[in-house]
């Protein structure tokens, strides 16, 4: 590690958030006294709280670093990430929300035993859990070693993963789910802060956005008229030339870009040159709207499936609160939407050579860190500590993400492994105790996959764990919610046969793009390389498997609609008042509380 490299102002800042995250998450545990605390927070979050904690949870890795470079590396393209990141909790206010939190639980295991009476589905319903969180901590992992290997210039890359892992570890083991509301509370307005003023500053250096993006449309257009310079930005405004790993500024500003086109565009590679534009002309449109309609679904509703999101609405008081608490979430992450692709553009334009990895650190992914230091060419310090401030906010996102994952998790196991099923007389402090020694496994397990996984983009990752998400959890709630006809059969073979596909399918094609690194991964997962030559020659199984969401979510809601009818005899006998309980005003006092035996002191 060279020292002479390590900028003061961007360590001080990222070890002052480390140390208030490590104090608040002390503090906050000195709180958590009963099971309900560690599970629920004791079901007494307020509205805005629990949105900002809400907030801060899901604004991850992939949020705060990964939308700016995938927009860098893609193009506009990727917008439709922030967008659908937003749009799910549309889904979430109007179908799940508040239904979800009357019935009353602690986990969506709880959820899926108590609407069927069935202990089984408790025992399914938990596998997905911890299927859904480590597909998200990987990229949570990823932000956590690309972070730490900028920030300390020469420190391998799995020094940061081990580092960030072990200090969310002990802060969820101390507090449970009380002791990091307050943390990712406070940690969304760091990481609105970090993101929102270096843009305002760099923009005022370095021109409008308009201007910037413009330079990309003016050569663009000179790029299809032969023999015509580029022309001068009429703001005097100009971007460093783009290496041959960057894509060209026609596809980047398509609205189908290298990101939904990636696929038909290998093939087209794979094809001899006088076949290759029939081929494009031909597949190009209909392939790439297929790639973007199912990256559509996978985020969207994908959102109404991630357990450590749901989980959140069990903290509310009510189900009125717990729908308040989803507009102001989606309102305070459209907010900050707006920002990360600005860094995008900016990035193009402004630090071409992280197309190639050569600025230190590997790849777009790091523009968010990067961008700032440029200041420092003009203004001297104020870069150092514009570049401190984004590397606390991406701090303070993967801390912030990796604590809710970890919590879903480690109550999974703690309540409904080992206090529903190992042990269900165990009493509340023993399962609290379990809680602790549950969430140093999950930490552990989560550091040891995110050391794999650096070669991958942190958005492409988070899009899968949104994708098996979709195709498990988001047709397992709202067909429950909404279908008194549901039955526990159905609802199981529907859920494990979508979730399953989807699991298998993004794992395949993770393995397939881990074989083409370069680097050491590369040399684990060789066995894996011929699946990129079945890929380039089946270029529509590649996108269903790449983004499998908009054939999974279908088979998942088909099966339960067709086994459920098979099995009409096993809807539960009191389906009705499960609905009144999900669905009726909350004044006639019907709200139930699932779990009635934790709710009493640990000790």
């Amino acid at each position: 590690m060279d020292f002479s490299k390590i900028d003061p102002w961007i360590l001080a800042l990222s070890g002052i958030t480390v140390l208030v995250t490590l104090w608040m998450g002390f503090r906050s545990a000195k709180t958590s006294k009963s099971a309900s605390d560690f599970f629920v927070a004791g079901r007494s979050v307020s509205v805005g709280w629990n949105a900002s904690a809400i907030s801060g949870e899901y604004l991850s890795a992939a949020s705060f670093m990964g939308v700016a470079g995938m927009v860098m590396s893609s193009g506009y393209d990727a917008l439709w990430y922030p967008v659908c990141y937003a749009c799910g909790y549309l889904f979430l206010l109007l179908f799940i929300a508040g239904p979800l939190r009357r019935f009353g639980a602690y986990t969506i295991p709880d959820f899926a035993e108590g609407r069927y009476d069935s202990p089984l589905f408790r025992r399914i319903a938990v596998c997905f859990v911890l299927f859904i969180g480590f597909f998200y901590t990987m990229p949570q992992m990823k932000g956590a070693g690309t972070a730490l290997s900028y920030i300390l210039p020469g420190l391998p890359y799995w020094v940061g993963v081990v580092v960030v892992g072990a200090v969310i570890t002990v802060n969820v083991a101390l507090g449970g789910m009380k002791g990091i509301t307050l943390v990712q509370a406070v940690q969304y307005w760091i990481k609105m802060f970090a993101i929102s003023a270096p843009v305002f500053v760099l923009l005022a250096v370095y021109g409008g956005y308009g201007k910037n993006l413009s330079l990309n449309q003016s050569a663009a257009e000179s790029a299809t008229v032969p023999a015509i310079v580029q022309p001068a930005d009429p703001a005097g405004l100009s971007r460093k030339p783009l290496p041959q790993a960057a894509p060209k500024d026609d596809a980047w500003l398509a609205p189908f870009g290298p990101l939904t086109s990636k696929a038909v565009n290998a093939a087209a590679a794979a094809l001899p040159e006088e076949q290759r534009a029939v081929f494009l002309a031909q597949n190009k449109r209909p392939y790439s709207l297929l790639y973007t309609f199912s990256l559509v679904v996978a985020l969207v509703c994908g959102t109404a499936g991630l357990p450590h999101i749901l989980v959140r609405f069990y903290t509310n008081p009510d189900g009125v609160a717990a729908k308040k608490t989803t507009m102001w979430v989606m309102i305070l992450i459209g907010v900050f939407y707006v920002f990360p692709p600005i860094f995008g553009v900016l990035g193009r334009n402004l630090m071409p050579e992280l197309y190639t990895g050569l600025a230190g650190v590997k790849g777009t992914d790091a523009v968010v860190l990067r961008l700032p230091t440029l200041i420092s060419q003009k203004y001297g310090i104020l870069g150092s500590v514009l570049s401190g401030i984004t590397c606390a906010g991406a701090f303070a996102a993967f801390m912030s993400t990796f604590s809710g994952l970890l919590v879903s998790m480690t109550g999974a196991l703690a309540h409904d492994v080992y206090g529903r099923m190992l042990r269900p007389n165990s009493t509340p402090r023993e399962r609290m105790r379990m809680f602790k020694w549950c969430a140093v496994l999950i930490g552990g397990i989560s550091v040891i996959l995110g050391c794999f996984v650096e070669p991958l983009e942190i958005n492409f990752m988070v899009g899968q764990a949104f994708a098996i998400a979709a195709a498990s959890y988001f047709p397992l709630l709202f067909m429950s919610v909404w279908w008194r006809g549901m039955t526990m059969q159905g609802a199981a073979i529907g859920m494990l046969t979508g979730g399953l596909c989807a699991l298998v399918a993004a794992a395949a094609t993770n393995v397939s793009n881990l074989s083409l690194d370069k680097g050491p991964m590369g040399k684990v997962f060789s066995g894996f390389a011929p699946l990129n030559s079945f890929w380039a020659a089946h270029p529509l199984l590649r996108i269903l498997c790449e983004q499998p969401a908009i054939w999974t979510v279908p088979l998942a809601i088909l099966l339960m609609v067709v086994v459920s009818k098979a099995t009409r005899a096993g809807i539960p006998k009191d389906v009705r008042m499960k609905m009144l309980v999900l669905h009726a005003p909350e004044a006639l006092g019907l709200k139930q509380e699932y779990i009635q035996e934790q709710q009493g002191p640990a000790h």
